[in-house]
């Protein structure tokens, strides 16, 4: 049996995070491990890259949406008191969603922060369930997650191997890079990388290779820009359709070889 990888992958909004999440993940698929991708991004769009059509993925109702569900697990003849003690194993077999490149996807919602002080019923079975993805399940496990990572809590990230942070050659892409890296390694996460994404030119690379090495970020790679990426984002396709011929792909892939 495969060692189970378990990857987080975060950044700024809007830097390709998920197009990150979403190649590791079938690359991980094809080498041969049993791979769970979680969608824990406020706005996910995890189920198009993994190939999914849009009216495939618009039928998916988030874990944090699904009232029914999350009444079943925590509701109690006391008005007002929840139920903390329950099993989640169950949620994983009803509600994983099988995609075309052998990914078994899972669409969890916004989780709100350990700091927000929320202790409403849906953000409790969603870190309940994020908990025992991560250190319980033995498969593969790839976490589409959103900027924050103190909603994982201490008992949750140190179970995660490796964190990837994405970013552009923006400076504010690149502040919350920095910190974002900074944070995972107080939390206890061993592995802590920066990947740079849509790199067009020259000197966007040079820039993220600058500052990763003046702030002792370690680089993972950089993800050259390619316009078949984009070209599929327009026409609601995955861009996996297109791997033969993207560079920006076979990158990412050759990130996945470094990680396994």
């Amino acid at each position: 049996m495969k060692e189970p990888l378990k990857i987080a992958v975060a950044g700024k909004g809007g830097v390709g995070k998920t197009l990150v999440a979403g190649v590791l993940a079938a690359f991980f698929a094809r080498k041969g491990f049993t791979v769970l991708a979680i969608d824990a991004d406020p706005t996910p769009n995890l189920a198009l890259t993994l190939g999914l059509s849009v009216e495939e993925a618009g039928r998916i109702v988030p874990i944090s949406e699904n009232k029914s569900l999350i009444e079943s697990k925590t509701q109690t003849s006391i008005r007002g008191v929840y139920n903390l003690a329950f099993s989640v194993e169950d949620i994983v077999d009803q509600f994983t969603v099988k995609t075309p490149y052998g990914v078994n996807l899972l669409v969890m919602g916004t989780v709100k922060s350990a700091g927000a002080g929320c202790m409403c019923p849906a953000n409790t079975v969603i870190r309940a369930l994020l908990h025992h993805l991560i250190v319980k399940r033995r498969e593969a496990v790839v976490t589409d997650m959103e900027a924050g990572l103190e909603h994982m809590g201490r008992g949750t990230a140190e179970h995660v191997e490796t964190m990837l942070v994405v970013t552009d050659a923006s400076r504010k892409s690149l502040e919350t890079a920095k910190k974002l890296h900074d944070l995972s390694k107080q939390m206890g996460i061993r592995k802590s990388f920066i990947v740079g994404n849509r790199v067009a030119i020259q000197q966007e690379g040079e820039y993220i290779e600058n500052f990763a090495k003046t702030n002792g970020l370690e680089l993972l790679g950089i993800v050259p820009f390619d316009q078949t990426i984009l070209e599929a984002d327009m026409q609601g396709e995955t861009p996996l359709k297109y791997a033969a011929q993207s560079k920006a792909i076979s990158t990412i892939r050759e990130m996945g070889e470094r990680l396994v």
